[in-house]
């Protein structure tokens, strides 16, 4: 097969985009990937590390309020759809997929037009404006929650497949997330992590928290800050415990995070949606911290989800507090019956073989 993907501004868009591209090539050897992006985005320096095609496409998004920017950005749509339309007659894909941000729109509408079988991939309960433009035109749209389903309804057909970021981290080898972290096997971790950029309010409340750790002494607490966050972090942990607990790792970045997410027995964390797709196939519980500045506040919808599922506790972003966190984290690890009903609750919401699914459709709308 030959497939085209375009996903763009962050990791929520780029990886379930990488994830559908590593299962065409697991099913179909031999296949051929390219990849169409901004070349300011996340994906111009992701995508070409891991070995795929890359070709840059110039598009900005629309301001929510009239703006003489809008018309430049229509410009640069029109001319970004020119540009899409040389790449996919010179590449000839059987199909091209689509998961989200503005670089998505001209390329997925480029396809329409020149009759190339469409899926676009959303993500997030609440559906992103370009998903929703595109879903006109597009062949098949795919689904992470099954609420979104009613979005979607100029649609020509809409399934729930699940987010395929899960079907990566199901084969993660849990031992060797803990001989990365330098952890005795079996032993019990709470993942914090504000994302693959870090979240100051997960960083600003666990400063407080680290104190608190002796509370739970046979608990292992990983960290995440992001990379731009961890020096002054540090910085401030230092401060208020000049002696840091043994068992708390204090890390910039995670480069094999499927690993870690494997070994872990809690997960507090941000909502973005290959983060709950990846700790629901692993049935984790989770402490979900939205992020409050997000489009259409959809991080929220999204923890909502596993919260009324009974997977997941959520606290707003006001709400947050080393009090409130840490008296959550204690209530989840001392009880392990609450800690087995939620990993029963998160694994039932589960989708390891989204990827899968979402390369049958693109093979039923190929006739591969």
């Amino acid at each position: 097969m030959r497939i085209v993907l375009s996903g763009g501004g962050t990791g929520g868009h780029i990886y379930p985009a990488l994830a559908i591209g590593k299962q065409v090539m697991a099913e179909e050897p031999g296949s051929s990937l390219l990849y169409i992006g901004s070349p300011k985005g996340l994906e111009s320096r992701i995508v070409p590390a891991q070995g795929i095609a890359f070709e840059p496409v110039e598009i900005t998004g629309f301001k929510r309020k009239l703006s003489y920017d809008n018309v430049r950005t229509v410009m640069r749509f029109l001319k970004g759809v020119r540009r899409s339309k040389q790449l996919l007659r010179e590449f000839k894909p059987d199909a091209v997929v689509g998961t989200g941000g503005y670089v998505c729109g001209p390329v997925l509408y480029a396809a329409a037009k020149l009759g190339i079988p469409t899926l676009i991939h959303e993500q997030n309960a609440v559906a992103g404006l370009t998903n929703q433009f595109l879903s006109r035109y597009a062949d098949s749209v795919a689904v992470s929650f099954e609420t979104a389903l009613t979005q979607f309804k100029r649609s020509r057909s809409t399934i729930y497949t699940g987010n395929p970021c899960a079907t990566n981290v199901v084969r993660a080898d849990k031992q060797a997330g803990f001989a990365l972290l330098g952890i005795p096997p079996r032993s019990r971790i709470v993942l914090l992590v504000g994302g693959s950029r870090g979240a100051k309010a997960i960083n600003d409340v666990m400063v407080d928290i680290v104190p608190l750790l002796g509370r739970l002494p046979d608990v292992h607490f990983v960290f995440v800050t992001g990379e731009s966050y961890y020096e002054g972090t540090m910085s401030r942990i230092k401060a208020a415990s000049p002696k840091l607990p043994a068992r708390l790792q204090v890390l910039p970045y995670l480069h094999r995070m499927p690993e870690v997410l494997a070994a872990s027995q809690l997960v507090v964390g941000r909502s973005g949606a290959s983060s709950l797709a990846e700790i629901t196939a692993l049935g984790i519980p989770s402490i979900l911290v939205p992020s409050p500045n997000v489009t259409n506040n959809h991080q929220e919808a999204n923890a909502r989800s596993l919260a009324d599922a009974g997977a997941a506790e959520m606290i707003r972003e006001r709400d947050l507090n080393a009090a409130a966190l840490f008296g959550r984290i204690v209530g989840i690890m001392n009880d392990k019956h609450v800690h087995a009903k939620m990993g029963e609750a998160a694994r039932a919401l589960g989708m390891p073989d989204s990827a899968a699914m979402i390369v049958g459709e693109l093979k039923r709308l190929t006739g591969k």
